[in-house]
């Protein structure tokens, strides 16, 4: 952010929003962009609770799907994918249950997709959908 941006912001009383954050919410946006377009139905974004937060959620014919939208640049060496390690799973499967609990537990199956999104050097993105890219955490597991 430019000097000046930061400056009219802070003037209107709003903090700027910090360039990851930003790079984040563009990511989230294309990701539900291309899953709507893939056929699925758009619930919810930026579902919390107090132990975490689920970016998207959406219905998949009879299957809610939960979803982890990572964001990262091309010179990464790794996948965006990687960075949902196991304590990252375990915080959204229990954030899934909460949403599950406030839907009073209907009996609907429910699956966990992770979606890449890569901004490269020209600008464009790439996204990578990986569909039931894990399980519920095992105490939860039926």
């Amino acid at each position: 952010m430019r000097l000046w941006e930061w400056i009219k912001a802070w003037w209107r009383g709003r903090r700027p929003e910090a360039a990851h954050l930003a790079i984040g919410r563009q990511g989230e946006t294309a990701a539900r962009n291309y899953l709507r377009k893939a056929g699925l139905k758009f619930l919810t974004a930026n579902f919390r609770s107090r132990r975490g937060e689920i970016d998207l959620v959406f219905r998949d014919g009879d299957c809610l799907v939960f979803v982890e939208v990572k964001t990262r640049h091309a010179s990464n060496w790794t996948r965006p994918a990687a960075a949902v390690d196991r304590r990252k799973r375990r915080l959204l499967t229990l954030t899934a249950l909460d949403y599950l609990k406030l839907l009073k537990n209907p009996q609907v199956l429910i699956r966990f997709d992770v979606v890449e999104v890569v901004n490269q050097a020209d600008g464009s993105m790439e996204l990578r959908h990986l569909p039931n890219s894990f399980s519920l955490s095992p105490p939860y597991r039926y």
